[in-house]
């Protein structure tokens, strides 16, 4: 998964496409296309953001990888938990939602 949603996140963080962090995401689900959710943030939280996504119909991924790499992911020498997209096409969405798919379904 990680070459399509690097890409993406580079092409979305230079276009100023991209909220970070838990409490920023929260704030702005209703203006998410899309979410990530590193595997470091804690259940709470992460149960609070897959209930908000689920009820404003915006896709989740549940990425395999810690915050650190998530940030590495983005270009960011800091950790970010969770992301979400404010603008990206639905063949970027549907592209990476099937890679996520894909490497769920290798491990």
């Amino acid at each position: 998964m990680n070459r399509i949603l690097e890409k993406s996140l580079k092409d979305a963080r230079k276009e100023n496409n991209l909220i970070m962090g838990s409490r920023q995401v929260q704030n702005s689900i209703k203006d998410s296309k899309l979410i990530i959710l590193s595997r470091s943030l804690d259940g709470k939280t992460s149960s609070k953001i897959e209930k908000d996504a689920k009820n404003q119909n915006v896709p989740l991924v549940n990425f395999q990888g810690t915050s650190v790499a998530l940030g590495k992911l983005c270009g960011l020498q800091f950790r970010i938990s969770t992301i979400s997209f404010t603008s990206i096409t639905n063949d970027g969405i549907t592209a990476i939602l099937k890679d996520a798919q894909d490497g769920v379904k290798h491990d």
